[in-house]
């Protein structure tokens, strides 16, 4: 990588402290949370709701719309508006709750991430503001009268947008040095008539001081100077100052809760949480505070925006106390940090010519950067409850994680999505640091470390899954993340960081361990995971028992050890060049992958293999009680995850580990009836490779005919959870007289079997597909273009392995680009998003895609694993420089 100033900046230290100290770090959404939630019976979505918010203080985040606060979140920033026609002022996004939505939780919000630097030296959002009343109401009811058979009512359904009576506020941020931030808003009105606005940006304290901790009884103060500075003193951050150019007045009050409006009883404070709401809602004085002193200030600004306008309001943070002219250089300033920014994305996309897909990976960059979090759950003080709450603590009936009272969490974490997923999901973030290790390695190889952290890790060697319940089980990635990461470290700097594989495998050490031990019921190297991230395109909810009773050997979960043990191999193999013990660790995976491989084939000797020779598919496997066996016959992902076990070995590095290398040998030798069972050892591929798969050449290729096949797995973008052979031919199951059924849906789930927004059963799945892409080019590795498929199945295309992965790649791609009517499928059916000027070249993350027609779907700014598209769109111009040169400039 190319040295330029932001570069230099992310070299000076690894750790999220100096300039990245201040970060976009707010959650989008601590209501509803299963942190603020202390009610009885674990209802989080009720125990504090939107409505709730403006008037509770949190006990462990904060929200705001395009905030920011330091790495530890104890000062906080974000911007607020009133539209003069709003019951409430805008202070955070709007959503339904999981119960309130057809499909579960959904937010209802139109914003955009625009840009990021990994350091946050400048960051850019844009969010759309109605200039009627927001449809609050309409949202909901809406939400609540529609079917799992329709669509969700978005936003701009409403036809909110559809006159332009909007704003568009562009919301910016620039440093001029580690504790030193400009703030720009820049506002548009998109009407033809002139709108008022009140810009309320907010500073306020996280409240700390008021939960009953003698360790925590220090209460922090800002203070107004006349109309323009509020001034912050905290002991553990120090004095700032909040520059407030030509602001019409400051607003103070208390980060408290309202206990009178909420609970019917006596406020500690006579200025609350929403005193400022109050004030500019209701234009009543007395909520604010005369002496302008609190915990929570805000600056107003009213104006008139004219149509066409861009008014500009702009602020600084600063640790420079004194600054006479605090405003003098913000233009030089600001405009160098966004050349730095500009700078730093040239050299980081010099292999992506096409500007259009340049914006698009310029944007899931951003929303990567943006989604970063702080979070904070002590889950044994969360158990028992503070000595102090605004309400009597009546301890909890269901005590959620109550087998984690040793996890406590205090760190910056990449979200899914930081209003729908305002936590932290183990398997997304590692999905996560491949994107994320392409801007800055040394954040991406911490989240792996911290998510394996004793304080994070059960002591049995689980990894925490989710915070609705951490002890639910999501597939063994960490090892195979941590090997791309470390890849695109060493490919990016020239040097592999073998002491962070080293630290990372000790830990990964102890979760094989634990799915050795908990996940193989019956010690034959068949593994029933549960879950696994899979929901709905099963026919029985693998987490919970079956009506029948027995269990279900897992082709998913077999296959992800598998992988897992290629993935541990690969790493011990790494770490032995220099640290020569560690072969010892590398036979002991390459034998446990051997004896999966055996399972698969003869589960538990009974010679019931998962694998089937009538369909050539990978099925699971259900056993009854009574000693039957059967196969499940659905054509899923589950039977496409066996192709993600694969690994190439060569012999430069085999020649550096002589003690594996003749290890291997003997086994091969002494052990024929596993050795038949991978590829033959003693025929190496193209360039003296050697390959350990699940599959050979025979079964990856009826693998593959099934999965290329645009009648089955092989979508226009991508490839499908669920076949589209069961849109016609649903599976069905009887279990006393009851009859369970899976049929092919391309967008949203329309049953409810597994809870939630469990939407999996027919959509393109952005993760997976991305790991189909990486195991096909390990295939095609070891084989070459010799070995020829049909693409798409049927088609008559016959080409190498890397021919079709490139035509898959450029699918998934294609979700994003303008396709040959000028559409973006992303944008689905909706004319604002296709054509509008102020739309059409937003792009939003989704959590998965339609099926049949690419449209997005799920959460909208699930940039953290969709966010895999700049990866994509990377290899794909990395393959046109290695093979087209010429080619390059045109995708």
């Amino acid at each position: 990588m190319g040295r330029n100033a932001e570069r230099e900046r992310l070299y000076a230290r690894k750790d999220n402290k100096g300039w990245k100290k201040w970060g976009p770090y707010l959650s989008e959404r601590s209501w509803g949370t299963v942190r603020e939630d202390y009610s009885v019976h674990g209802n989080a979505w009720s125990y504090i709701t939107h409505d709730m918010a403006r008037s509770r203080a949190y006990r462990w985040g904060e929200d705001g719309i395009g905030g920011i606060s330091d790495n530890k979140g104890h000062i906080c920033l974000g911007m607020a508006f009133w539209n003069h026609n709003d019951g409430i002022i805008k202070e955070r996004l709007f959503g339904l709750t999981g119960p309130e939505g057809n499909h579960g939780e959904d937010v209802k919000e139109a914003y955009y991430y625009l840009d990021s630097t990994p350091t946050h030296s400048y960051m850019k959002m844009l969010y759309k503001y109605p200039q009627v009343p927001f449809p609050y109401s309409e949202l909901v009811e809406q939400g609540r009268q529609r079917n799992r058979q329709q669509p969700e009512y978005e936003l701009v359904d409403t036809g909110i947008f559809d006159d332009n009576q909007y704003f568009d506020i562009f919301i910016e941020y620039a440093k001029p040095d580690e504790n030193d931030l400009l703030i720009k808003l820049t506002i548009h009105n998109r009407h033809d008539q002139p709108a008022p606005l009140t810009v309320l940006p907010t500073i306020w304290f996280r409240n700390t001081w008021s939960w009953g901790y003698e360790q925590y009884t220090y209460k922090p103060m800002l203070n107004g100077i006349a109309n323009t500075q509020i001034a912050l003193d905290h002991k553990l951050l120090g004095k700032f100052k909040l520059y407030c150019d030509s602001a019409d007045e400051l607003l103070f009050c208390e980060n408290e809760t309202n206990a009178q409006r909420l609970y019917g009883t006596p406020n500690k404070s006579m200025y609350c949480k929403d005193g400022i709401n109050n004030f500019i809602v209701d234009d009543d004085r007395k909520q604010v505070n005369p002496n302008q002193i609190g915990t929570k200030a805000a600056a107003r600004y009213t104006r008139t925006v004219q149509p066409g306008e861009a008014l500009t309001i702009r602020l600084r943070f600063s640790n420079l106390t004194q600054l006479n002219q605090p405003f003098a250089d913000f233009d030089q300033l600001f405009d160098q940090r966004k050349n730095e920014a500009d700078e730093f994305f040239d050299d980081l996309q010099r292999n992506v010519p096409d500007a259009e897909l340049r914006a698009i990976q310029r944007q899931a960059y951003a929303g990567m950067m943006w989604n970063k979090q702080f979070y904070y759950y002590n889950v044994n003080e969360w158990i028992k409850g503070d000595p102090k709450m605004p309400t009597p603590f009546h301890g909890r009936a269901f005590q959620r994680n109550s087998t984690w009272r040793h996890m406590y969490t205090a760190n910056i974490l990449s979200m899914p999505d930081k209003w729908e997923y305002p936590w932290f999901a183990a398997w997304d973030l590692a999905f996560h640091t491949l994107t994320l290790a392409r801007m800055d390695p040394n954040f991406a190889k911490r989240q792996l470390a911290v998510i394996l952290r004793e304080y994070y890790m059960h002591p049995n060697g689980q990894i925490p899954a989710y915070e609705w319940n951490f002890s639910d089980v999501n597939p063994p990635v960490h090892a195979w993340a941590t090997w791309k990461v470390y890849e695109i470290d060493r490919d990016m700097n020239g040097k592999g960081d073998t002491a962070f594989l080293e630290r990372v495998f000790q830990k990964l050490l102890l979760n094989f361990t634990w799915w050795v031990n908990q996940k193989d019921i019956n010690g034959n190297n068949v593994f029933g995971g549960g879950f696994l991230g899979l929901d709905n395109i099963g026919v029985f909810d693998r987490s919970a028992p079956l009506p029948m009773g027995g269990h279900i050997e897992q082709s998913d979960g077999t296959g992800w050890m598998a992988m897992y043990t290629l993935n541990m191999l690969r790493i011990a193999c790494e770490i032995s060049i220099e640290r020569p013990t560690y072969q010892d660790m590398a036979s002991k995976f390459f034998e446990h992958f051997l004896h999966i491989a055996g399972a698969m084939k003869n589960l538990g000797g009974q010679n019931i293999s998962l694998w089937d020779e009538e369909d050539q598919f990978y099925y699971d496997a259900l056993h009854m009680p009574d000693g039957r066996n059967t196969l499940l016959k659905i054509r899923s992902m589950v039977g496409l995850i066996p192709l993600f076990a694969v690994e190439i070995l060569d012999e430069k590095l085999l020649s550096k580990l002589p003690d594996f290398k003749r290890r291997v040998e003997w086994v091969l030798s002494n052990r024929p009836d596993l050795a038949s069972l991978v590829s033959r050892w003693h025929e190496p591929g193209k360039g003296a490779t050697h390959l350990l798969s699940l599959l050979r050449g025979h079964r990856m290729k009826m693998l593959l005919k099934r999965m290329f096949d645009e009648a089955e797995f092989l979508s226009d973008y991508g490839i499908r959870a669920l076949s589209k052979y069961h849109e016609k031919n649903p599976y069905e199951f009887n279990v006393n007289g009851e009859v369970f059924s899976v049929k092919y849906v391309a967008a949203e789930s329309e049953t409810s079997l597994f809870g939630g927004n469990s939407n999996w059963r027919g959509p393109i799945w952005f993760p997976l597909n991305f790991m189909i892409v990486d195991s096909l080019l390990k295939f095609y590795n070891y084989y070459g273009d010799d070995f020829e498929i049909e693409y798409p199945t049927n088609s008559g295309q016959i080409m190498s392995i890397k021919e079709a992965t490139v035509l898959l790649a450029e699918r998934l791609v294609n979700i994003f680009r303008r396709n040959d009517a000028g559409d973006v499928p992303a944008h689905g059916a909706y004319r604002k998003f296709q054509d509008d000027p102020h739309f059409k070249d937003l792009y939003l993350f989704y959590e998965y895609f339609h099926g049949d027609n690419g449209s997005g779907l799920g959460a909208s700014h699930q940039t953290g694993w969709t966010g895999l598209v700049a990866d994509l769109i990377e290899f794909l111009y990395q393959h046109r420089l290695q093979t087209e040169p010429a080619a390059a400039k045109v995708l």
